[in-house]
């Protein structure tokens, strides 16, 4: 399948100006029996199978270019069944030339409190794994540009994800990085999870160390984590699903519009959180991982 191009290369030459074939395979350095074994429509099991599989992961590349060769393979198994190596679909998509988009920097828009009301702990102290859901969460702000003609708009994204099942509990999008976007992130995952006292982990931002902020953990019987200062990877699944976010829906694209970039980023949580598989959850959605526990 490798050289299924190369091979389609010699056949249009010699049909359009009749260059011959044994002089087109010497150049290119290709079998001459291999070439004319392909022109003739004969193939391997093998090579089948590998257009079957090569045609699958175009479709999925095409509606999803930023997945690499290991979340396609991981899209084979979920969406079809199809269970084959991760060198296989990477030799695939070599021939055919199936590239994922650039992951850039990702920039944090952190404000540290000057005078913090209260500090906590860090509890959680990077043990990332959880056997329940609503055991542990974490929490973040990250920012978005739009552009206005030349003037830069933003908006900025307060979230809450789930240890255990990796799904986002809860969000909500505002034009200011202040205490009412993370209070009313907290409330709306509080009112959709009455029954939750996670580990509540954050960095040092001035929402989180605001005393007010403390007594809604202390009334929902949450327990308060905070990561050290300039210790990013203490909240690391949280800053991972921001690189996620950004990468697969912001980066590389210009918004010239608030409502376009709002309606993104809503669709790409809801995709997230139900379509999206990760292979560390056992190649499930959040959501599949979350329902499978209380089915269990």
């Amino acid at each position: 399948m490798r050289q299924r191009r190369t091979y389609q290369a010699i056949r249009e030459y010699h049909e359009e100006v009749g260059f011959p074939i044994e002089t087109a395979c010497k150049l290119l350095h290709v079998s001459r029996s291999a070439y004319h074994k392909w022109a003739a429509g004969t193939s391997s099991r093998r090579a089948a199978e590998n257009e079957r599989l090569a045609e699958k992961i175009e479709k999925i590349h095409a509606e999803y270019p930023d997945k690499g060769y290991r979340r396609l393979n991981d899209d084979l198994r979920h969406d079809y069944d199809i269970h084959v190596n991760d060198k296989r679909v990477l030799r695939i998509c070599r021939a055919r030339d199936i590239r994922s988009t650039v992951k850039y920097s990702n920039h944090g828009c952190t404000r540290r409190a000057r005078n913090p009301q209260y500090l906590a702990e860090n509890l959680l102290d990077r043990q990332f794994y959880v056997e329940r859901t609503n055991e542990k969460w974490l929490t973040d702000v990250t920012e978005f540009k739009w552009y206005e003609k030349t003037d830069v708009q933003k908006v900025y994204l307060s979230a809450i994800l789930d240890l255990y099942d990796r799904r986002i509990v809860a969000y909500v999008l505002g034009d200011r990085n202040d205490n009412p976007l993370v209070f009313k992130t907290f409330d709306k995952a509080v009112k959709a999870n009455p029954d939750a006292h996670p580990l509540f982990h954050s960095d040092r931002g001035f929402q989180y160390t605001n005393r007010i902020f403390h007594q809604k953990l202390v009334q929902a019987g949450m327990t308060q984590s905070m990561s050290r200062v300039a210790h990013c990877i203490d909240n690391g699944p949280m800053e991972g699903f921001w690189g996620i976010l950004k990468r697969e829906c912001y980066y590389g694209r210009r918004f010239t519009s608030k409502k376009e970039l709002v309606q993104t980023i809503q669709h790409y949580i809801h995709y997230y959180n139900t379509r999206r598989v990760q292979r560390n959850l056992g190649v499930l959605t959040p959501m599949e991982k979350h329902k499978l526990f209380f089915a269990a």
